[in-house]
């Protein structure tokens, strides 16, 4: 089965999805390129857009895509409570017809905390799904650490796997991959380039086989999410290019 391909609408910018009248105005572009869905992010949404997610659940159902939906917020709060406000991104989450709710991990500390987000996705129809993030919240042991604590528990969580973000915060994403591997239900895909102290991410080179190394390291099953700059002229066909790349490469390469 074809593997699915997620634009994320960051992968524009903000002044680029500003200039073009919001994230519904991705849509058409995304479509275009042959994607099969696209990754709202909630802190791209003005007020009005928020108030107004029925009409954008809509437009990506007419334009024949599915939805996830990321908020820039932690399952655990600094404190280790859970984040109050799952319930409501949750069903914000349903509204949009998405496909899960992506969060951060956070100060995830006792398992304890676990059987209440137990009750509150017992209550969604949504799937929620932890992303490692480039605070030391998501290096390797806390996620590894959430990983086993949802396993224990038998708790219906699963990971998104940014290929990036490990370097972020000192670690390996080969290493990433080889102990989070079985968990992992969404790749956010990108390079990054760094001079040392400051990374930034860039578009993968489909010559450099490390990043196709590490894709083939992760379910091949799995969605693959375009968070690389996706810039140019012609959007649609800087878009187009890399979901036939992410598409295309072949799990034995």
């Amino acid at each position: 089965m074809q593997r699915k391909i997620i634009v994320v609408t960051a992968a524009y910018g903000r002044d680029q999805i500003s200039a073009l009248g919001g994230q519904v105005a991705t849509l058409p572009i995304i479509a275009e390129a042959g994607a099969d869905g696209v990754e709202i992010r909630r802190e791209l949404l003005s007020d009005e857009a928020l108030a107004h997610l029925p009409s954008l659940a809509f437009a990506i159902d007419m334009h024949n895509l599915q939805a996830c939906y990321s908020a820039p917020e932690p399952l655990c709060l600094a404190d280790g409570t859970l984040n109050p406000r799952l319930p409501a991104l949750l069903e914000e989450a349903r509204t949009l017809n998405a496909l899960w709710l992506k969060v951060s991990l956070g100060h995830f500390r006792d398992n304890a905390v676990l059987e209440t987000l137990r009750g509150w996705l017992a209550a969604s129809t949504v799937p929620l799904v932890v992303e490692n993030d480039q605070t030391q919240c998501g290096k390797l042991a806390p996620m590894l650490r959430f990983k086993a604590a949802c396993h224990t528990l038998n708790l219906p969580v699963t990971l998104t796997f940014d290929t990036g973000n490990w370097l972020w915060v000192g670690d390996t994403p080969e290493e990433a991959a080889r102990q989070l591997a079985p968990a992992v239900s969404y790749i956010h895909v990108k390079a990054v380039v760094t001079d040392g102290v400051h990374h930034r991410a860039v578009p993968p080179d489909e010559h450099d086989p490390c990043w196709l190394a590490l894709l083939n390291s992760l379910p091949a099953d799995v969605p693959r999410g375009i968070e690389f700059p996706l810039e140019g002229d012609d959007l649609t066909a800087v878009t187009r290019h890399y979901v036939s790349l992410l598409r295309k490469e072949p799990s034995h390469a």
